[in-house]
């Protein structure tokens, strides 16, 4: 099984006829994803990778009928745009692979997400990919390289680095183990679906015995992470490493979303809540796959 997207998942790519719309396109459908149709305003009729394009969302539903997830391929400052449209088309599920979003639209486009009973990752997402089932995105990079890189195994990853969110599966496969679905939350200062979002979510699917968190410093994440432990909304094995512990107070790190302020989301605070919550944390990140084959006695 998977999460937030299976096989008959029908996606749709809004800005498919962009240079990363195209790519990542036929990405996900060499993949095995089942990219139904794409939207780009003005070229309605055209075709990108035997997709069709359609001028507007509710021209690609009246088409192909309910359309599961959308993934925006469009320019920052165009996004909320693009998400309304895809939430008014009745799309519950939209990944969000765009940086430099305005602040003011994030908030109003995760109410109106709220208000229509979708789920958004992102932004900044690089998407989510369930090894063997569909990937939404451009996590996995190319076909080839994802089924190299992502196989098929118990442990399900979330991760706030993009990069990571293709080492840390790597390392759990060299370890013998495999993943049951992955995702990047992104990378701009609020984010979409968090970690005690998902975590529930890998708490129903069978086949994930164990799930693996790379963190950063700043936001909450962590913190929800743990909450979510202490309410056992999630009860299955949790390992997290959470990166930049070395930084200091009001230094940015890496992301948008990775800066300490006014004493909180520091890593020495996360790590203090995570373990009281009796989650295991990793000093380091290689420390992830052996501390997952020790909980799951394999």
């Amino acid at each position: 099984m998977a999460i937030l997207i299976e096989k008959n998942t029908t996606v749709l790519v809004q800005g498919i006829t962009g240079r990363e719309g195209s790519a990542r396109a036929a990405f996900m459908k060499g993949y095995g994803t089942k990219v139904v149709a794409g939207v780009t305003p003005g070229r309605g009729g055209e075709e990108v990778s035997g997709i069709p394009v359609f001028n507007t969302v509710e021209e690609a539903v009246k088409a192909k009928g309910p359309i599961d997830a959308s993934v925006t391929f469009v320019p920052g400052p165009g996004l909320k745009e693009a998400v309304y449209e895809a939430l008014d088309g009745g799309i519950k599920f939209i990944v969000m692979p765009v940086e430099r979003v305005p602040l003011y639209d994030i908030l109003e486009m995760l109410a109106y997400g709220k208000q229509k009973g979708a789920k958004l990752l992102g932004p900044g997402s690089i998407g989510i990919i369930s090894p063997g089932v569909a990937a939404a995105g451009w996590l996995g990079g190319t076909p080839e390289f994802a089924k190299r890189v992502f196989v098929p195994g118990p442990v399900g990853v979330i991760s706030r680095s993009g990069g990571q969110s293709g080492t840390v599966p790597w390392a759990i496969q060299q370890a013998g183990l495999g993943v049951s679905t992955v995702l990047h939350v992104g990378t701009e200062p609020v984010l979409g679906m968090s970690f005690s979002d998902i975590l529930p979510l890998f708490e129903k699917d069978q086949d994930t015995k164990a799930v693996a968190i790379f963190g950063e410093i700043g936001g909450p994440y962590e913190e929800e992470a743990a909450e979510a432990v202490r309410k056992k909304e999630f009860t299955k094995p949790l390992v997290v490493y959470v990166a930049g512990a070395w930084a200091p107070e009001g230094m940015r790190f890496s992301h948008a979303s990775s800066i300490i302020e006014r004493g909180k989301g520091s890593a020495k605070d996360k790590i203090k809540s995570l373990k009281e919550a009796g989650v295991h944390v990793v000093d380091r990140p290689d420390e992830i796959a052996p501390t997952l084959k020790r909980l799951l006695g394999v």
